[in-house]
C-alpha cells in the first residue's frame, strides 16, 4: 500500500480506511491476527481483510458491514490523528494550485504538523518531486518520519527538526514553492527566500490572524517579492429541497388583477389558478445548509519571487 501508487489488494503492514458512512471512518493497520472493533461487531484482519480488494463490502461479526477503502491524501485528511490543528482539503487544492505544484517540482514547507498538507503535497508531486519539510518539535517530527515510512512515501520527502526562523530549511536555490504554517512567518521569508531558485518560485503563508497577514506581506515587500494576493476560503454547503410558503395577501386590487389575468387563460390554467388561491400556499426550491457551516480558518498570502 501506498498514497502515491494504488494497489487493488489488502496486504498485510497495509494502512487501510474503514468506511462506515460519511461522517463515520477511521484508519486501522492491517495485521495478521489482528482484530478491529466497530459498532457492527469485530473485524478480524486474517479473515475479513487480507487478501481482499480495496472497496470490498466487509460483514460484521454481529451482521452489519462496512467499506474497506484504500487510503488517499483526501481521506487521511479526514482521519488522521491529530498533533496539531490541520489544514482541510478546501484550503489544500487552492494552495496546490496557486503553488503550480507539479510531478517533479520541489517544494518547502514549514512546519510539519499532522502530515496533512504533507500527504497531498507528496501526491501532486510524485514520482519525481521532493518535499523537505521542517518541524520545530520533535516528538511530531518523529512521527511525522514514521508515518511517511508506513505510507510508502518515505522517498520524497525529507523530514528535518529545527527552527526554520533561525535555521532555514537546509537547501539553497532549489526549491519552485515555498509554505509557511508558522506563528512569525516574517521571520522566516529571507530563508525562504534563498530556498528558493534563482530563477523565481512561489510562496504561501497561511495565518489565522489579519495582523500576521500584514506583518508577513511588508516582509515579503523588503525581500522583493511581487505579485501579492491574500484570500480567505469560506465552505458553504447547501441543499437545495423544495419547501411549501403561505401566499401573501396582497390586497383586494391584487385579487382583482389576477383574476383578470387568469379570465384570459384557458380554463384548466383557470383551475389550477383558483386552486392554488383556495390553497393558500405555493412550492418554492431553496437552499437550506443541511449542517453547520465552516467558519473562518485562515488567510492564505501568496507571493511571487522577484527575478531583480
Amino acid at each position: 500500500m501506498s498514497f502515491i501508487d494504488y494497489r487493488e489488494t489488502i496486504k498485510d503492514g497495509d494502512t487501510a480506511i474503514v468506511f462506515l458512512g460519511h461522517e463515520s471512518m477511521f484508519p486501522v493497520k492491517v495485521q495478521h491476527g489482528g482484530k478491529t472493533q466497530t459498532k457492527y461487531g469485530v473485524i478480524r484482519h486474517s479473515t475479513d481483510l487480507i487478501g481482499k480488494q480495496y472497496g470490498s463490502k466487509v460483514t460484521c461479526s454481529k451482521g452489519g458491514w462496512v467499506y474497506i477503502l484504500h487510503p488517499t491524501p483526501e481521506l487521511w485528511t479526514v482521519n488522521l490523528p491529530h498533533r496539531t490543528q490541520i489544514l482541510y482539503s478546501t484550503d489544500i487544492s487552492l494552495i496546490t494550485m496557486m503553488l503550480e505544484l507539479k510531478p517533479g517540482s520541489v517544494v518547502c514547507e514549514s512546519g510539519t504538523g499532522s502530515g496533512s498538507l504533507s500527504h497531498a503535497i507528496i501526491r501532486t508531486i510524485a514520482p519525481t518531486g521532493h518535499l523537505y519539510t521542517v518541524e520545530f518539535h520533535q516528538q511530531r517530527a518523529e512521527k511525522a518520519i514514521e508515518e511517511f515510512e508506513e505510507h510508502k512515501v518515505g522517498h520524497l520527502v525529507t523530514v528535518k527538526n529545527q527552527d526554520v526562523c533561525k535555521n532555514g530549511f537546509g537547501i539553497t536555490h532549489l526549491a519552485d514553492a515555498v509554505f509557511l504554517d508558522i506563528p512569525s512567518p516574517w521571520e522566516a521569508i529571507g530563508h525562504a527566500k534563498s530556498a528558493l531558485k534563482r530563477e523565481g518560485g512561489r510562496i504561501c503563508s497561511f495565518s489565522p490572524c489579519i495582523e500576521q497577514v500584514q506583518r508577513t506581506c511588508l516582509a515579503l515587500e523588503e525581500h522583493g517579492f511581487a505579485e501579492f494576493n491574500t484570500l480567505e476560503i469560506l465552505l458553504r454547503v447547501y441543499n437545495v429541497r423544495t419547501i411549501s410558503l403561505p401566499v401573501p395577501d396582497l390586497g383586494k386590487g391584487a385579487g382583482g388583477n389576477a383574476r383578470a389575468a387568469s379570465d384570459k387563460g384557458s380554463p384548466s390554467d383557470q383551475g389550477a389558478s383558483s386552486a392554488g388561491l383556495q390553497q393558500g400556499n405555493a412550492q418554492f426550491k431553496s437552499g437550506v445548509p443541511p449542517r453547520e457551516m465552516v467558519g473562518h480558518t485562515g488567510y492564505l498570502t501568496f507571493a511571487t519571487k522577484s527575478l531583480f
